[in-house]
């Protein structure tokens, strides 16, 4: 039988190289608020480090093969031990929500050891209401927003165990060769439908719609701190809200967001009517713990940010439908994989970056779960979505995850960039009250 060989996507290989050369590494954050009530430490790390030995990719490193055989590819590490990855910390005083996000915004900035798998769990005890969390990292170059949630749910409770948990032998350079071989064979059979692609890409005026941002004091330099903020809303009146002017839950996010945004700018007497959000799209409707790697496309999108909310909504609504159209079409830096790495590993990029003027901020939407699910029994009264990255001069990005009814918005910042950042929570809170509480437009 041939020998399977999982080799690293091309997002997965930008990925790694956007984050080897960042202050900030690409990393994925979850915050999981557990029931303290008769929580057993020392049993929930047992548990969770045996979990993760039944997901591949969390016993998995990515691993350089000899030059002419292809990408590297995702192999078991030696001797996987997964009580190596899973830590405990107790919160600082008072213990609040304040003090854990401040803790938690520490743990998914630091880099992950480079000498194991590219994940860790640390337990945070001593919250204020005898509560326990959960800080689970994941580097992006495992997998996107959408496969972090299957690893997630592949290491709670009642998630169904893996058929086959043993390791998979490395394969011979003889296979890899030949599957290097085929895979160049599949490309050159490939060649016609990437130049369609590359004339429809360029027909789309994806390079064009780079000039969409306005110049405004929203970008700036940014370091290396991140702090995060919460907004919370329930699921079902925000749906609803979306659903009274024809948008979506993703829609609706938008619109806040931009509103806030517009409002912050006003405050320092800057009048920024529209904002170019980058929207990261998947190109999968769900995922497992066997099919996990990066598929997903960012889309640039440029949503109004003045008048009604519910007007706004509306109009956010048919932008996005239409960019969403798009997003099926490889990008231009998809089509150019080999290129964008290369100028990556160079630091281009992070120049890039530090420069840009094409976008104002990146907002990310995942759609949780919508039960209440238990770690070791003990239930998990929210998660709080946290990835981190380079934002170059980005001061602000956003991550919503709905989870068990509520919907919460991670307003993710640089402090030093953004000092204004608890103005714009407070902003970002009443523009929700505001779009929840209106009626249908006529």
């Amino acid at each position: 039988m041939r020998q399977t060989i999982e080799r690293a996507t091309p997002a997965d290989l930008a990925t790694r190289a956007i984050s080897a050369r960042g202050r900030v590494p690409q990393q994925m954050g979850a915050v999981l608020l557990l029931d303290g009530r008769g929580f057993d430490l020392e049993a929930a790390e047992r548990l969770l480090a045996e979990r993760a030995g039944r997901i591949p990719r969390l016993r998995q490193r990515l691993t350089p093969v000899p030059p002419g055989c292809g990408r590297p590819v995702w192999l078991d590490g030696p001797a996987f031990d997964g009580r190596r990855h899973v830590w405990h910390a107790i919160c600082p005083a008072p213990g609040d929500e304040r003090a854990l996000l401040d803790l938690a915004a520490a743990i998914v900035t630091r880099p992950l050891p480079q000498d194991r798998p590219l994940w860790s769990a640390v337990f945070v005890t001593g919250l204020a209401r005898g509560d326990v969390a959960l800080v689970l990292v994941v580097d992006h170059v495992l997998t996107d927003g959408l496969g972090g949630l299957a690893v997630l749910a592949g290491l709670l409770d009642d998630c169904p165990e893996a058929a086959d948990v043993s390791p998979r032998r490395p394969p011979t350079v003889g296979e890899l060769v030949a599957d290097a071989v085929r895979d160049r064979v599949r490309s050159l059979s490939r060649l016609p439908g990437w130049l369609r692609e590359l004339r429809a890409a360029l027909r789309s005026g994806e390079a064009s719609r780079l000039a969409a941002a306005r110049r405004c004091s929203l970008t700036r330099p940014t370091g290396a701190r991140r702090e995060v903020h919460l907004a919370r809303v329930g699921l079902a009146e925000l749906k609803g809200a979306a659903h009274r002017h024809g948008g979506t839950l993703n829609d609706a996010v938008l619109t806040v967001v931009t509103g806030a945004l517009h409002r912050l700018l006003a405050a320092r007497g800057e009048s920024v009517e529209e904002f170019a959000v980058m929207m990261p799209v998947a190109l999968r409707r769900a995922t497992d713990t066997w099919h996990l790697g990066n598929k997903i496309n960012p889309v640039l999108v440029t949503i109004p940010a003045t008048g009604d909310c519910g007007l706004r909504l509306a109009r956010t609504a048919a932008v996005v439908t239409r960019a969403k159209a798009a997003a099926a079409r490889p990008s231009l830096i998809a089509l150019f994989g080999p290129v964008f790495r290369w100028l990556a590993r160079l630091g281009w990029h992070r120049f890039w970056m530090a420069r840009q003027r094409f976008m104002h901020t990146l907002v990310t939407n995942v759609r949780g779960p919508e039960q209440v699910m238990a770690l070791g029994g003990s239930a998990i009264r929210e998660i709080v979505a946290m990835p981190v990255s380079e934002n170059g001069n980005m001061p602000v990005t956003f991550a919503v995850l709905s989870y068990a009814g509520t919907v919460i918005i991670s307003v993710i910042a640089d402090p030093d960039a953004l000092t204004d950042l608890p103005d714009l929570v407070a902003l970002l809170r009443e523009e929700l009250s505001a779009l929840c509480g209106t009626a249908a437009p006529r």
